[in-house]
């Protein structure tokens, strides 16, 4: 489980094909001396686990799956990415529960550096899961939803976000990683239980 909230943005030292599938291999000074082989990592959202580590770099293993449903197969050498370590259970949450499980990939439709302003297209069939004032994580950056549009939404960046995470040097038609809320996943899918209604959903 993650928070959205980004420690460190590391560079792609390489990314390449193996016998077993992709690996990834990432230069994360803040970080990389303060992981372990087994540990879970949010990079640009989704969660990877570390195979390897040595000095200030760390290395990870992409299944196919990954590769297909995220931006991480698009990534090149020296390709920033944000990256953020499993919460600790005793820690502050100061974004929103982030599982670092991908629902889809988007593109920067516009993003007005001048005044912060990022709209990204909506895929169609994932629109009910977003909602004004509601929660997302773009490229695993938990951000607050400002306007809901027929094909996009529109959250605004303040400095601090756009300073420490690949935000930095985003651009319109970049691809991003999208999770939503799992909050709203869970009620849709109540709601989809035979005889359930919101009524019956009521806390008693």
């Amino acid at each position: 489980m993650f928070t959205g909230l980004i420690e460190e943005t590391g560079s792609v030292l390489w990314i390449r094909a193996t016998d077993h599938g992709t690996q990834l291999q990432l230069s994360a000074p803040r970080i990389a001396g303060d992981v372990h082989t087994g540990d879970s990592i949010a990079v640009n959202g989704c969660c990877l686990t570390v195979a390897s580590h040595r000095h200030e770099q760390v290395t990870f293993d992409l299944l196919e799956e990954t590769v297909a449903r995220t931006n991480l197969g698009a990534l090149k050498p020296d390709s920033m990415v944000n990256l953020e370590r499993a919460l600790v259970a005793d820690a502050r949450l100061g974004g929103h529960f982030v599982q670092g499980h991908i629902d889809c990939t988007a593109s920067i439709i516009d993003f007005a550096k001048s005044h912060s302003r990022l709209e990204i297209a909506l895929p169609e069939d994932r629109a009910r899961y977003v909602a004004e004032k509601g929660s997302i994580a773009v490229n695993g950056i938990s951000l607050t939803i400002a306007e809901v549009k027929p094909a996009s939404f529109v959250t605004w960046i303040i400095p601090h976000t756009r300073r420490y995470t690949n935000l930095k040097s985003a651009q319109s038609g970049d691809l991003v990683n999208l999770e939503f809320d799992i909050l709203a996943k869970y009620v849709e899918r109540m709601l989809a239980a035979p005889g359930a209604s919101v009524t019956s959903l009521r806390v008693r």
